[in-house]
């Protein structure tokens, strides 16, 4: 397997790995309708291509074979910082605990790195299992915070940091 930097040509496939993922992870969390309703925000591809252009976003996707298992987006200097905050991170769920994820983050933070960034960032839902990852990979809860995301919908996320 290969960690490759996603291109314009990739960005239905990003969509369609959040569209597979979202409703296993988030099913049981957030409505249907908050799910549809975030799912069209950020993955709609001119979204994806706003956060890679305009937001400096980088996406990377696991590949073997042709055959896509999931993908991460990170920004590095992050606000001015030196720090990375990881925007997303998705595997499908067949491959969920078969590094996948690992083998992403482990790429992000050898970004980080090469940019003297040594702290990654990232908010997840408070409910969210991943949560347990990423404690498991060195993680540790740093604050919450609630973003109200219109249409009525909020995201109610932990902020958890590591250093590098």
């Amino acid at each position: 397997m290969e960690i490759i930097t996603a291109k314009d040509e990739h960005l239905l496939i990003i969509k369609q790995i959040a569209y597979d993922t979202w409703p296993a992870t988030f099913g049981e969390i957030i409505s249907m309708q908050q799910i549809a309703y975030m799912l069209e925000w950020m993955y709609d591809v001119d979204a994806l291509k706003k956060q890679i252009k305009e937001s400096r976003h980088v996406f990377i996707l696991a590949v073997e074979n042709g055959e896509y298992f999931g993908y991460a987006s990170y920004e590095t200097n992050y606000k001015n910082q030196p720090k990375t905050k990881i925007h997303k991170i998705y595997i499908l769920p067949k491959s969920q605990g078969k590094g996948v994820g690992r083998m992403l983050m482990d790429t992000v933070a050898a970004a980080a790195r090469a940019q003297n960034n040594y702290t990654l960032t990232l908010n997840v839902n408070r409910q969210n299992n991943a949560v347990d990852f990423y404690k498991r990979i060195g993680f540790e809860i740093t604050g919450h915070e609630n973003i109200d995301i219109g249409e009525g919908f909020l995201m109610e996320d932990y902020i958890l940091d590591k250093k590098l």
